[in-house]
């Protein structure tokens, strides 16, 4: 069972991670919430040269070593161009659908204040008929931030590659335990990895667990190729959301997971396929716990499982998703029981990860 407060206390951290600014590259606002939270909490926290947060919560010595990864960062737009009237053109960091660009507002970072402004496009009055039909690409699309001349925007200290992310607020749906946001992608996982870590802060384990925080995901799993490398884990967890397809004009067959039915153990997605063994027992732990708990085959997509498998001579890996609809945009919904649950499962996990254990992963 979970309790209100911990539900309270998922919103309360999800909401101050998901509303501040971390596209990839620059990441710079969450790794400061992150700081701040896990820091009591953890025996070691250093930054690599990527940027990447690596946190040790020590366990016995000479225990195996887990890696637990959550990326940074979010998808977000950068600015390439100004023109004279200070209207700006963008590209995209990360994998946007054209489709819901026109119209949202959007936050500018300049690297010292924020710039608020709209997405525009050609008005749909001086649209042709076969334009009215078709999805507007990105270069035909433009940023209006109120300004009257490139040297206007210039003085608010908007450059060519400033970074942009849309403008919104986190907030419950209707009463229930459903949230809508931008970037639970994957700030979900770094709250759940967060609050993992405050959990596991007096119990006793075997494992060491280093807590890595990676940047970079979205254009590549940069950041867990090169962490997972300098950690040299025995094996690794990933934690990021999945797909839920649990709406209409969607078939069954196609929902891959479904809200509210707990988190997802991962067999497959493009990237990698479960360390057999590493799924069995988050289904033992599950089951026995009593955590509700989907599996989950994704065929497009990977998360930093799939860069920690290949380092060095190779890791066994496995991913607890959060089920998350409408990913890559600025409204994705999530609900809370699932991310507690999620906690759970990877508490729990951690707890019985041992030296016998990990030995067994590679016996026939």
């Amino acid at each position: 069972m979970i309790s209100e407060t911990e539900k309270a206390q998922f919103f309360i951290l999800l909401k101050k991670l998901s509303e501040s600014i971390g596209v990839s590259g620059h990441e710079f606002e969450v790794k400061n919430i992150i700081v701040e939270e896990i820091s009591d909490v953890v025996d070691e926290i250093k930054t690599d040269s990527l940027g990447n947060i690596i946190a040790l919560k020590k366990g016995k010595d000479n225990g195996p070593k887990v890696m637990i990864s959550a990326h940074m960062d979010e998808i977000g737009l950068m600015i390439t161009h100004i023109d004279k009237r200070g209207f700006l053109r963008f590209t995209s960091i990360g994998s946007w659908n054209e489709r819901i660009l026109p119209g949202q507002r959007v936050i500018i970072y300049t690297g010292k204040t924020k710039v608020r402004g709209v997405i525009g496009a050609k008005p749909p009055h001086l649209m042709t008929p076969e334009e009215k039909k078709q999805v507007l690409e990105m270069k035909k699309l433009f940023i209006d931030i109120g300004v009257e001349s490139k040297e206007e925007a210039e003085k608010l200290g908007v450059k060519i590659g400033s970074i942009a992310v849309l403008d919104r607020e986190m907030v419950r749906l209707g009463g229930t335990d459903k949230i809508t946001g931008k970037a639970f992608d994957d700030r979900v996982g770094v709250a759940t990895v967060i609050y993992t870590l405050k959990k596991l802060s007096n119990v006793n384990h075997e494992a060491n667990v280093y807590a890595v925080f990676t940047v970079q995901e979205e254009i590549g799993l940069k950041g867990a190729t090169v962490s997972a490398f300098a950690v040299k884990p025995d094996l690794g967890i990933a934690v990021d959301v999945t797909t839920a397809n649990d709406v209409v004009e969607v078939d069954e067959k196609d929902w891959v997971t479904s809200l509210g039915k707990g988190p997802a153990i991962k067999i497959m997605d493009k990237g990698n396929i479960s360390h057999p063994k590493l799924r069995e027992l988050l289904i033992k732990i599950a089951e026995e716990e009593k955590i509700p708990y989907q599996l989950e085959v994704l065929v497009g997509g990977a998360t930093d499982a799939a860069a920690i498998m290949l380092s060095r001579e190779g890791v066994p890996v496995a991913t607890i998703s959060i089920p998350c609809r409408y990913i890559h945009s600025p409204i994705e919904v999530l609900d809370l029981k699932d991310v507690v649950y999620a906690s759970k499962l990877l508490i729990s996990f951690v707890k019985k990860v041992s030296t016998e254990y990990v030995k067994s992963l590679s016996q026939l």
